[in-house]
């Protein structure tokens, strides 16, 4: 069970999640925005150890069963014919050791030239147990959080070098489970969302063993419907829009290095700095609608707001053994985080697994939940499902 600290922390989150507003000590005449507050932000954690490894990078790297959240137009451009991959991710785990986000996603092609993919995801985000008092201290309830998102895709190569994908999905965020009633009248939230995604990918040979493979990729996620835990507000899911790029270069029939860059931006509008008649001052969430939210995003927004840039490297030796490394940036005024991340990775036939690490920095609230947290993913990659016709 959780201990006092972690109670604290995820029922802060939750009242964030819920409230009108969120107060802050900024002053309207700077520079400073208030940090970007969504519902279900579980939806943006990178879900998988490779990715995690390299600085959160996954847009446009070679597709594996994880692309159903990088990229879902980039699984029917797998060199695979089907693919499945589960990862844990614990959560604060130095104070709340039953609080993790668990991943599985798979996929098929099918079709004239295996041109053609399905695939579908499962995330689910355990946010521990919570032991709910009164405001005289005495117990008033047990809680158990919970969020899960449900994910089905199609994807199709438009050409040789080009795929696109849509993917559709179900939302169950219930974060107030178990709640006295005394907390207000809270409920699960629920929502629909959609990505959609391309992918392009060309390779050019250089020598018998020498290749150079160019690619990139573009993705619009989680655009649906607003969620609501009261009859008193609804609220964005994180939509995303990213763009990415990477090269990877075969040096020899042993070595493989690839690089990637990606660039994301939050299509949510900014709150606004309000002072009332009263001289209270506080950051206002948004009201407007999902499609002038999005567009208000840019155009009513400060300089930056919502962007991230990911930097990733990975290595593999005989396509056996892999060394990665990434670093990930937001703006101080957007929410901070900056950290460096490493793993590897091990292949072998069909069976792979991948270990991600968080370098720790910060403190505060600037530390990020994954420091110092050790996560890992295994997966399985057929040529065919006939397992007495593997290739090795």
């Amino acid at each position: 069970m959780a201990n006092r600290f972690a109670i604290t922390g995820l029922t802060l989150l939750s009242g964030l999640v819920l409230s009108p507003s969120v107060f802050a000590q900024n002053n309207p005449n700077n520079n400073s925005t208030a940090a970007i507050t969504t519902a279900v932000p579980f939806l943006r954690i990178s879900p998988d150890a490779r990715s995690g490894a390299m600085g959160d990078v996954g847009i446009a790297l070679s597709p594996d069963a994880n692309a159903q959240y990088w990229n879902v137009g980039k699984i029917a451009a797998s060199k695979k014919d089907a693919g499945l991959s589960v990862t844990y991710t614990p959560w604060l785990k130095d104070i709340a050791p039953d609080v993790f986000l668990a991943y599985l996603a798979g996929y098929k092609k099918f079709g004239e030239g295996d041109n053609q993919a399905l695939s579908a995801s499962l995330r689910y985000f355990n946010l521990g147990d919570i032991n709910y008092t009164d405001i005289n201290a005495m117990p008033a309830g047990d809680g158990k959080p919970r969020e899960f998102a449900v994910d089905l895709g199609y994807s199709r190569n438009l050409s040789e070098y080009l795929s696109m994908g849509i993917a559709l999905r179900y939302i169950n965020s219930n974060i107030a489970a178990g709640a006295p009633e005394s907390a207000g009248s809270y409920r699960a939230g629920n929502a629909f969302g959609a990505d959609i995604g391309l992918y392009y990918h060309k390779a050019k040979v250089m020598t018998e063993e020498r290749q150079g493979t160019f690619s990139a990729g573009a993705t619009l996620s989680n655009v649906g419907s607003k969620i609501t835990y009261s009859q008193e507000r609804k609220d964005f899911l994180p939509i995303n829009l990213g763009i990415g790029a990477a090269y990877e270069y075969q040096v020899d029939q042993f070595n493989k290095i690839t690089g990637e860059l990606d660039l994301n931006k939050t299509l949510v509008p900014a709150p606004k700095f309000i002072t009332d008649d009263q001289g209270n001052s506080y950051w206002e969430s948004p009201t407007q609608g999902v499609v002038s939210g999005m567009l208000n995003s840019f155009g009513n927004a400060p300089k930056g707001y919502g962007t991230t840039i990911s930097v990733g490297g990975e290595y593999w030796y005989q396509d056996q053994f892999a060394l990665r490394a990434g670093y990930f940036y937001e703006n101080a005024n957007n929410g901070d985080r900056q950290y460096f991340t490493c793993g590897l990775g091990i292949r072998y036939n069909v069976f792979g697994l991948d270990f991600s690490y968080l370098i720790p920095s910060g403190s505060g609230t600037t530390r990020n939940p994954l420091s110092n947290t050790l996560r890992f993913t295994l997966s399985f990659d057929f040529d065919q499902l006939n397992f007495n016709n593997q290739k090795s």
